[in-house]
């Protein structure tokens, strides 16, 4: 169930960052679009990934999937700034980067929900 949240919640950043691009620096849009899903990614792998149902901690889940999210927003601005001191506002190419980011954070925020988060859940 992790693999078909990562993607969903992939393709909305991809999608709320190419709405924002035009009208944002590519770094605002991707704060932005990163900040709207990863709260949405950490409850649906709370409740599907990890099934953890009810109340109880979920303020202490999103804040802790905060910190997931900062790691994530970390590698992406990152590659973007890299991209564009490499090459010129190509969407195409930073789009490429958010992917690249995008996959490694993945697994990053995987451990994380993992091991930390969701400890006793899993």
């Amino acid at each position: 169930m992790f693999a078909v949240i990562g993607v969903l919640s992939t393709l909305a950043h991809l999608g709320l960052f190419t709405a924002l691009r035009p009208v944002l620096d590519a770094q605002l849009a991707n704060l932005v679009a990163l900040f709207a899903t990863a709260v949405a990614n950490t409850a649906a792998n709370r409740r599907f990934t990890f099934r953890v149902r009810g109340r109880e901690g979920v303020a202490r889940h999103q804040l802790q999937g905060l910190v997931a999210f900062l790691a994530g927003l970390a590698l992406s601005s990152g590659a973007l700034a890299l991209v564009h001191r490499m090459v010129s506002d190509t969407p195409r190419v930073e789009i490429a980067a958010l992917v690249v980011a995008n996959g490694t954070a993945t697994v990053l925020r995987f451990t994380l929900l993992r091991w930390w988060v969701f400890a006793k859940a899993a």
